[in-house]
């Protein structure tokens, strides 16, 4: 199966590259044969949908790397500060209630909730919704796919998500109450009582 992926993933295709899925539904993959997918395919990067659809991703161009390099950089220097939690990169996959297995490109956990998972739990993709998420849209992603993505992080959980949308200028505030907020062109996104004291100026990356 990795071989016909790779083969579908060819590094002859025109970058930029969109997301594109593999249904595996009627033969749904369990979460061994998914990490020994992942493991055995190193420089690629996957999700699992909730029902089933393996989802592949392109790979990040500079322009959209130094954007979330930059997001990454400042959740993690005020984490640093603020020691309540701990904060993760792109390449870090949870395992949702709902079953998918999803890699936001920046993540927030309460530490005490982080140190409650065993070393073996934290060794694979664990089974923790993130308290704060961030999705980067880049050229390749549809808009509508990232809000699906942040509306699901929302239902399982996470109580705060950021769609930074550069293209449009705009962030999508998404709340654990359900309600959504766009702001447009803001100055500054505050982390409310989630990443409290935290604020970003996304117009360093628009």
């Amino acid at each position: 199966m990795a071989s016909n992926i790779q083969s579908i993933y060819s590094t002859d295709v025109p970058f930029p590259v969109q997301p594109f899925s593999l249904d595996f539904h009627s033969a749904r993959l369990t979460e061994k044969q998914f990490e020994e997918l992942c493991r055995n395919n190193p420089d690629m990067k996957f999700e699992l949908s909730a029902k089933g659809k393996l989802i592949i991703m392109p790979p990040t161009s500079m322009e959209s790397g130094w954007k979330n390099s930059r997001l990454t950089r400042r959740i993690d220097v005020w984490t640093e500060e603020d020691g309540t939690g701990m904060s993760f990169d792109s390449s870090t996959m949870f395992t949702l209630p709902n079953g998918a297995k999803r890699s936001p490109d920046v993540s927030w956990i309460l530490r005490g909730r982080v140190e409650k998972l065993s070393l073996a739990e934290r060794r694979r993709f664990a089974r923790i919704v993130p308290d704060f998420v961030i999705e980067l849209r880049s050229p390749t992603d549809a808009l509508k796919d990232l809000q699906d993505k942040l509306a699901e992080y929302i239902e399982n959980g996470v109580r705060l998500g950021w769609l930074i949308d550069p293209m449009e200028k705009k962030v999508h505030v998404y709340r654990g109450n359900g309600k959504v907020e766009v702001l447009d062109n803001p100055e500054k996104v505050s982390g409310e009582d989630v990443l409290k004291g935290f604020e970003l100026n996304p117009r360093e990356i628009w």
